[in-house]
């Protein structure tokens, strides 16, 4: 068994070794939080803990880190736009963030850290790159010489004569435009802290170098994070960890973005889809399908279309597991997963071709189904609760207890009474010998997009 993964430093799938063996230890960028997760946020965290279960699954020991990022330019911005202190507006969404965790199913990381926590990190990280000649004070910030690390721009395969970064606001002093700010001067009406260098605050680089030395150590396995971090978030922390003598991470993976109408969603481009708005329309299980399933590195253009897609799909699984529970009691997950679905997590945590796998499970299950094959019905089901264990799916699982999600399971109990009365009068046709009133009934309800099964406890219906 080789677990094998896309390394975007490398630009291509390398075998996965770890550090130390038996262990991985994984470093996320999290949320900055300057506002409420869109679907794009939580995607990342989703994929990552698919990635991290799977690990689990593997046998590994996982260390989990994904920090938080609670001052920045972003959250002083819209401080200022509402009047309202900075920590207030970054405590507010870190709990929104959170809360969208939770009901999406991740597992909480092994540590979240924040940064305006570990302010005494980066002062110790600032001064180590100044004694190296990798940093520079000028007025009371602190910046990295790009020129002085000659790996800079391996991660995103850039030419540095080629690279435009102008100043920001306030950033005086620079010897070369591309150095980047790792400390940022006081201004008034501004957090700071006090440093050799005079007061202010972090540069949102600075921050996770630091908190991934701090938690992880000098080397650790993966660093993950979405594409648009590859530059220069991801590129500026090599440089500053590498240059303060730090190997930092072996692998590099990047999950890609939600799109809308081929725009990546963004917060500045305000098309996002909030997570809380979400969930008042879909049950969250449906939701982690929705943004899971597909490969980490895919985009995934949004639309009502394709959720209901992913909805009607997840039904047919929940249907066979439902339908196996009332014919042959709780049934287990087994032991093991299939062999088709672990070589493809291993292949790069190739979600679609696993749950390919899964679905022709569900299929096989509902074919012994009908052939009355209650033993090969339950082998089928213990298969499929252990796939959907790993991909944090498995309706069945206690976490899933009483997240129906809003107004969609609101909805479906109202659908439930409804086609329940309906299938009544059927029924009733039946038993008076009136077929062609009984066919007709259910003709209808097939037109409107359900399935109408007739076993040994009555009828049934599910989204065809």
């Amino acid at each position: 068994m080789t677990i094998r993964l896309y390394d975007t430093r490398a630009r291509q799938i390398r075998d996965f070794s770890p550090l130390r063996p038996g262990c991985v230890s994984i470093y996320l960028c999290g949320a900055t939080v300057q506002a409420p997760p869109h679907i794009g946020h939580i995607r990342s965290g989703l994929n990552f803990d698919i990635m991290r279960r799977w690990f689990t699954y593997r046998g590994y020991d996982v260390t989990f880190v994904r920090n938080v990022t609670d001052i920045d330019d972003k959250i002083l911005a819209k401080a200022a736009e509402q009047g309202r202190p900075w920590w207030a507006i970054g405590y507010e969404n870190e709990r929104a963030f959170g809360s969208a965790y939770d009901a999406l199913g991740c597992l909480p990381p092994t540590v979240e850290p924040r940064a305006t926590g570990h302010v005494t990190e980066m002062v110790e990280m600032m001064r180590g790159l100044i004694e190296r000649g990798h940093a520079y004070a000028a007025d009371g910030n602190v910046y990295f010489d790009v020129r002085s690390f000659p790996g800079y721009l391996e991660l995103s395969n850039q030419e540095l004569d080629n690279l435009l970064q102008p100043s920001g606001e306030g950033e005086t002093g620079k010897r070369d435009p591309r150095d980047f700010a790792m400390w940022k001067a006081a201004k008034p009406g501004e957090p700071s802290w006090e440093t050799p260098w005079g007061r202010g605050r972090p540069g949102w680089h600075l921050e996770c170098s630091a908190m991934a030395h701090k938690y992880l150590g000098e080397a650790f396995d993966i660093h993950g994070g979405g594409l648009d971090l590859i530059f220069p978030h991801h590129e500026n922390e090599i440089a500053q960890a590498k240059a303060f003598g730090d190997d930092f991470a072996a692998y590099w993976l990047h999950n890609a973005w939600v799109t809308i109408s081929g725009e990546k969603m963004a917060k500045s481009l305000g098309n996002s889809v909030l997570v809380s708005e979400m969930l008042k329309q879909w049950r969250p299980i449906v939701l982690r399908y929705y943004l899971g399933t597909p490969h980490y590195r895919s985009m995934i253009e949004y639309s009502p279309e394709a959720l209901r897609e992913a909805e009607a799909a997840f039904a047919r699984i929940e249907g066979f597991l439902q339908r196996v529970t009332e014919l042959a009691g709780p049934v287990q997950p087994a032991a093991e997963v299939p062999a088709a679905f672990a070589e493809a997590m291993d292949d790069d945590m190739g979600v679609p071709q696993a749950l390919a796998v899964l679905h022709t499970t569900v299929r096989q299950g509902n074919s012994a189904l009908t052939a009355d094959d209650k033993d090969s019905a339950v082998a089928r089901t213990a298969e499929v609760r252990a796939m959907l264990g790993v991909l944090g799916l498995d309706p069945l699982d206690p976490q899933w207890a009483g997240t129906g999600g809003g107004r969609s399971e609101e909805l479906h109990g109202a659908v439930d009474s409804l086609v329940h009365l309906v299938l009544e009068q059927r029924e009733a046709a039946r038993a008076r010998k009136d077929y062609a009133t009984a066919d007709a009934i259910r003709d209808r309800l097939q037109q409107s997009g359900l399935a109408i099964e007739d076993t040994p406890a009555g009828p049934r219906w599910s989204l065809s």
